[in-house]
């Protein structure tokens, strides 16, 4: 009779039966842990985040929609919960609050020469400009007249504003992107209405800024200005905020478009020393290009900015005056937002001359 061989006092098919055992143990234990790591580190990944968008005055209710929009459409692509949140105020000092250490992931501001400042100051890169599409400005508007109904001062065009007894609302050109836009419309008529007689045109701003009643430091001050407080006959403003306007009071006001105006383009960029520091450049690029997808688009529409995307655009149609005569801020009249910064708006500029004047 055969007999089973022995190692010491154990069957071998014992010892083979508890090897069997402690591999399958040893494996299950190695799949769980990865599995718990697996899990931990998808926590981490979905672990909720939060970003800020640093922006100028009227856009509050544009980024109110959209930012829900944005915060649904992340979690549906990545299971994270992200929280958007939001800054105002004037352009130019929203600009300077971020290089003084506003921690902004993302900037949308009024103008392109605003995050120009950033970028000088070293927390935006070279080549912002190109990194999203239309010289990174998803949206656009154009500089518009609010008055009152009936229009009683019969103001129809920027030469009605030097009249007397005019009453003007603008904001600020030394702390508003939107009150820079402003004074280079009106510099635009001008230099047309005297075939660019420097000297004349300054004197036409003069009198148009002896006219202004109160220099708030942003947009949506004038539009409460205005608005609230009753005072000018007059709204120098973005189209977008007048038609937010008139659309709250219909029965109050109305808007005049006036022959010359500018295509005012607010820019956006991702702040690059930011984003590095906190470790949120994909959901703040993400957050920007979003902005050009159709449901950001409909969104600027719906907020009665114009959207780059003409299709879209054309649905508005109804909404937006397409046929106005725009000068554009890269043209030779102005060259560009560095030149027409240096020459009109910096410390002891055409601005402050005339405005001491």
């Amino acid at each position: 009779m055969f007999g089973l061989k022995t190692r010491g006092n154990f069957p071998l098919v014992e010892l083979l039966l508890a090897a069997v055992f402690l591999v399958g143990f040893d494996f299950c234990f190695r799949n769980a842990a990865a599995a718990r790591e697996a899990r931990e580190i998808k926590g981490i990944e979905n672990k909720a985040i939060e970003i800020i968008n640093v922006s100028y005055d009227p856009t509050r209710e544009l980024y109110e929609e959209f930012n829900a929009e944005f915060a649904r459409h992340w979690r549906e692509k990545t299971g994270q919960d992200v929280t958007i949140t939001q800054s105002h105020g004037g352009s130019g000092s929203q600009a300077r609050s971020v290089i003084e250490g506003n921690k902004a992931d993302v900037v949308t501001l009024a103008l392109a020469y605003d995050i120009g400042a950033i970028e000088r100051a070293g927390l935006i890169g070279a080549g912002w400009q190109d990194e999203f599409p239309g010289n990174s400005a998803p949206y656009t508007s154009i500089i518009v007249f609010l008055v009152r109904k009936g229009n009683p001062k019969r103001i129809l065009d920027w030469d009605d504003l030097i009249r007397d007894g005019v009453g003007i609302i603008t904001p600020n050109p030394k702390t508003s992107g939107g009150a820079r836009w402003n004074y280079l419309a009106a510099w635009a008529f001008a230099n047309k209405l005297y075939d660019g007689d420097v000297e004349k045109v300054k004197a036409f701003i003069g009198k148009m800024f002896a006219n202004v009643l109160v220099l708030d430091s942003g947009a949506r001050g004038s539009t409460m200005t205005f608005i609230e407080n009753g005072q000018g006959d007059v709204l120098l403003a973005w189209e977008n905020e007048a038609l937010l306007s008139l659309k709250s009071l219909p029965d109050d006001f109305e808007i005049v478009t006036p022959s010359v105006s500018i295509l005012a383009e607010p820019s956006v960029a991702v702040v690059d020393e930011i984003v590095e520091e906190k470790g949120t450049r994909e959901v703040a690029s993400s957050y920007l290009t979003y902005l050009y997808s159709d449901a950001g688009q409909e969104i600027a529409a719906k907020n009665f900015y114009r959207p780059s995307n003409l299709d879209i655009l054309n649905r508005y149609k109804d909404i937006f005056k397409l046929d106005v005569n725009l000068v554009k801020i890269d043209e030779s009249l102005f060259g560009g937002w560095g030149k027409a910064q240096n020459e009109h708006f910096i410390d002891g500029g055409i601005f402050d001359q005339i405005f001491e004047n």
